[in-house]
C-alpha cells in the first residue's frame, strides 16, 4: 500500500472515528451489518479449531462475536494497526478473553501455519490499494494459516442487477458522508468510505484474488441482493 494512502487510512480510523464508529455502522446499515457479522461467524466458527484471530479487528466487534461462539480452550486473537480503536475493543467485556496485537496486517509477526481459522470484516477496501497488494496480503493470511485452515472474508460487494447496483450506490453517494460526518465529525473519513464502496470488486473478482493468494474451495455467498458477501477460502 502506499505510504500516503496507508497514512491517511491509520491517521483517519486512529483519531477520527474509533469512538462512533460501530454507531455509526449500524446506523448507516439499518443494523444490517450486525446481522452479517453474526452470519460470518457462525460460518467461520463451526469447523471449530484452537487458534482464530480476526484482522483489521478495529473496535473489535468481529472479535467480540467470534469469542462468544469459541470452544473452550480457543484463543481469540484481535490483530489492528490502530492503537485508539483496539482501545475501544478492549474496554469490551468480552475482552478479558481476547487476545489484542498491534500490527500492520500486511507483514504479521506469527510463524507460518499458526491459526485454524482468520477472519476480516469491513476492512478489506482499507487494505485494498490495487489487485497486487491485496493478493499479497491474502497470501500473508494464507501463510499464518495451518494446512485446512479457513480464511472468511465479510465485504460489501456490487449487486449483480444494475437496478439494485444503481440503487444501492445512489444511497451511498446521497448518505454515507453526510450522516457518518454529522455522526462521528471525520467528514473526509466517510468521503472516503462513499468513494471506496462503490469502487470495490464484484464477488467473483475477489473470489479470484483468493485464488491467486493461495485459497482453494472458494466460495461465496451474497448478502441483501449483494449489497455485501462472505467470502470463504481454505489452505491446503
Amino acid at each position: 500500500m502506499k505510504p500516503a494512502k496507508s497514512n491517511f487510512i491509520q491517521e483517519i480510523f486512529s483519531s477520527e472515528v474509533s469512538i462512533t464508529y460501530e454507531l455509526v455502522n449500524h446506523f448507516l446499515t439499518f443494523g444490517h451489518d450486525m446481522l452479517w457479522r453474526r452470519r460470518a461467524v457462525r460460518i467461520a466458527a463451526a469447523p471449530g479449531g484452537t487458534q482464530w484471530a480476526d484482522m483489521c479487528t478495529g473496535t473489535g466487534e468481529m472479535a467480540v462475536y467470534l469469542s462468544r461462539l469459541a470452544p473452550r480452550g480457543t484463543t481469540v486473537h484481535a490483530v489492528d494497526f490502530s492503537s485508539p480503536m483496539m482501545a475501544v475493543a478492549m474496554k469490551k467485556p468480552e475482552a478479558r478473553n481476547i487476545t489484542f496485537l498491534v500490527s500492520d496486517v500486511k507483514t504479521l509477526g506469527f510463524p507460518d501455519n499458526s491459526f485454524d481459522l482468520i477472519t476480516i470484516s469491513f476492512a478489506t477496501r482499507n487494505i485494498n490499494l490495487n489487485r497486487d497488494v491485496l493478493t499479497q496480503t491474502f497470501t500473508e493470511f494464507y501463510r499464518v494459516l495451518k494446512v485446512g485452515g479457513r480464511f472468511i472474508n465479510l465485504e460489501t460487494s456490487q449487486p449483480s442487477s444494475r437496478l439494485t447496483r444503481l440503487l444501492f450506490h445512489t444511497y451511498v453517494k446521497l448518505f454515507v458522508k453526510p450522516i457518518g460526518g454529522l455522526i462521528s465529525g471525520s467528514y473526509r473519513g466517510y468521503a472516503y468510505l462513499k468513494h471506496t464502496i462503490p469502487r470495490f470488486y464484484q464477488p467473483e473478482e475477489l473470489s479470484d484474488i483468493m485464488c491467486k493468494a493461495g485459497f482453494k474451495n472458494v466460495a461465496y455467498r451474497k448478502l441483501m441482493f449483494g449489497i455485501a458477501a462472505i467470502h470463504q477460502g481454505m489452505k491446503r
